[in-house]
């Protein structure tokens, strides 16, 4: 199984970008199966017992007022579509008016989705399809600029703690006190030689993300005090709501600042909290989910070095082929890869050149030649794309796609070479 996962046996070699989504896939599956289990076993009882005593009140509900249960059954039904259209027992502030639709449109484009406000005109359901398109986009582009910027400061931050504990003063034998730049050697070439060792840091993904982990369980600790004593629920449920708000889950079991008034607080107040604490948070969330993905992905290829070991044994009973050109990314071992590093703008060219005496000599291109040449273009064209989305070109390298780190897209992009472990000269 292992072999057939990683190298040529079956159907020839994987690619390395494909054998990572097939494990990712794998993971996942196996995570939802054991997430439902788990589920299972917590929810179901608690299900069963609501559902028995739910059955006993009713009976004795319809006995008491002598009532049939089919006109019982269709007053609740009336009652489910109150509720649909924000009809509650309880007094609750509107849900159409424009503070209540501003809250609404919020909830969109940040795309948490509670559920309790929806659009019950076709209308409203039409315009939310546009509106949602553009606004869920922007905010979207709002989150990798946020999560951009939060990378830049954080690596700042420890760059500079990094170049303090570096030039922090010893004591040597003699008694004197000088600093690790000076007892170096003291020549201009070895600080300089330190000088381009530190402008080439770059921060690890751990740092990073125990970084944003401590800001995400700050910003949860306190938005939860606020909701304990403005909403009334424990403090537990708080910190539950915080999650389900912050990660954009947004079951809608549990929504804030949905009271007219609240007694003994500053509605107004609570209201911009409400949505400070939430902005933060989903801000928070999003860039500690996209750190922790970093990680996932190199726990995926060190799961694919670890699968391309057993592999070796396969080969020799294959044969070489020498004819064969190899294919980019693929799992095998070193021994068996090309000698050339192909590039994006030389791979279509170099293969279309094995054939001989067709370059020069006027002769129509063959099919074989056209799909590679269109494949080269529109290879350059994704890459120059991604480059001008990230906001700076990267820099090419032989090195480049040795950790699996060289591409992605969006915020993968915007954290490509900027942590130790995305970095192509690691």
């Amino acid at each position: 199984m292992a072999c057939r996962s990683g190298c040529c046996c079956g159907s020839g070699p994987i690619n390395e970008d494909n054998a990572r989504f097939l494990l990712l896939a794998l993971f996942i599956v196996v995570y939802l199966l054991c997430g439902a289990a788990v589920f299972s076993a917590l929810e179901q009882p608690k299900e069963r017992e609501a559902k028995e005593r739910w059955a006993q009140r009713f009976e004795h509900f319809s006995q008491k007022y002598n009532l049939s249960k089919k006109d019982l059954n269709n007053f609740l039904r009336n009652y489910e579509e109150a509720n649909v259209a924000g009809i509650r027992v309880d007094t609750i502030r509107p849900r159409w008016d424009f503070t209540g639709a501003l809250y609404f449109v919020g909830t969109v484009v940040s795309t948490i989705g509670f559920g309790m406000t929806t659009p019950a005109t076709i209308g409203g359901k039409v315009f939310l399809m546009f509106y949602g398109l553009l606004g869920c986009a922007a905010t979207i582009l709002f989150f990798n600029l946020f999560l951009e910027r939060v990378i830049t400061v954080i690596a700042f931050v420890l760059k500079s703690c990094h170049e303090q504990r570096r030039n922090k003063v010893v004591l040597p034998q003699n008694g004197r006190r000088v600093s690790d730049g000076n007892r170096a050697g003291g020549t201009g070439g070895a600080g300089r030689g330190k000088g381009e060792d530190l402008a080439g840091w770059k921060p690890s993904v751990y740092c990073v993300m125990l970084i944003l982990g401590a800001a995400a369980i700050l910003v949860s600790c306190c938005a939860s005090l606020m909701y304990s004593a403005a909403e009334g629920w424990g403090y537990l449920d708080s910190l539950y709501f915080c999650f389900v708000a912050f990660s954009t889950i947004g079951f809608g079991d549990m929504v804030s600042s949905q009271r007219v008034v609240y007694e003994g607080h500053a509605t107004t107040a609570y209201w911009l909290g409400n949505f400070f604490f939430i902005l933060t948070g989903v801000c928070c969330i999003y860039s500690l989910f996209n750190v922790i993905s970093i990680v996932i992905k190199q726990v995926l290829n060190w799961l694919l070095r670890r699968l391309e070991a057993p592999c070796r044994c396969c080969f020799p009973r294959r044969g070489h082929h020498p004819h064969r050109h190899p294919r980019r990314n693929v799992v095998a071992p070193g021994h068996l890869r090309a000698r050339r590093d192909p590039s994006i703008e030389t791979d279509g060219i170099n293969e279309s050149e094995t054939d001989t005496g067709r370059r020069m000599s006027g002769e129509m291109i063959s099919m074989r030649d056209f799909l590679a040449a269109n494949k080269v273009n529109l290879a350059i064209m994704q890459k120059q794309l991604s480059e001008m989305a990230i906001g700076h070109p990267r820099q090419s390298s032989s090195s480049s796609r040795q950790n699996g780190f060289s591409g992605g897209v969006g915020a993968l992009g915007i954290m490509n070479n900027r942590l130790a472990e995305t970095s192509v000269d690691r």
